[in-house]
């Protein structure tokens, strides 16, 4: 039986390391920060493309593109996205909506959002009034709290 909505939950996360800039969304933010990842350590591209492959129930991302093929050695994140978005379409699904949380203690991401969600949506061809991204610090506590690391978490909402 195949349901006319469902659900996909992403999440990723990266250490971060001196100097930036940051990717986050797709875009460059300056800062003193840099994402460590085989890829472009996009944690936000990261967390969406799972979200999305989730909720078709295909193959995670570290399946799809391994960190040990020399292949995905600093590949955009967008790469990714766009296999996601192949897999959804061809399962004969699109996206409703996601709702995304970046979790970073520094920089702020605000003055970003807005860029952040215009590319996106670009890439997943949907308007940019159906993506929700929201930044939160960690407030001092854990991983993140301490400037330690970066981490997303999506929810997208999928239709026939």
């Amino acid at each position: 039986m195949t349901h006319a909505i469902r659900i996909g939950l992403g999440y990723d996360s990266h250490r971060l390391g001196n100097g930036g800039p940051l990717r986050v969304g797709g875009i460059d933010v300056p800062g003193e920060v840099h994402a460590i990842g085989h890829s472009d350590a996009d944690v936000l591209l990261h967390a969406i493309t799972d979200a999305i492959l989730g909720s078709v129930c295909e193959a995670d991302i570290g399946r799809l593109f391994p960190d040990d093929d020399p292949a995905n050695k600093g590949r955009d994140s967008f790469d990714f996205l766009a296999e996601a978005i192949r897999r959804l379409h061809g399962k004969g699904y699109s996206i409703v909506n996601l709702d995304c949380v970046v979790l970073l203690e520094r920089p702020k991401m605000a003055p970003h959002i807005d860029n952040m969600r215009s590319q996106i949506a670009e890439v997943l061809q949907i308007s940019v009034d159906d993506i929700s991204i929201k930044a939160k610090t960690g407030e001092g506590v854990g991983e993140v709290g301490g400037g330690a690391a970066i981490a997303a978490r999506v929810v997208v909402l999928v239709g026939k």
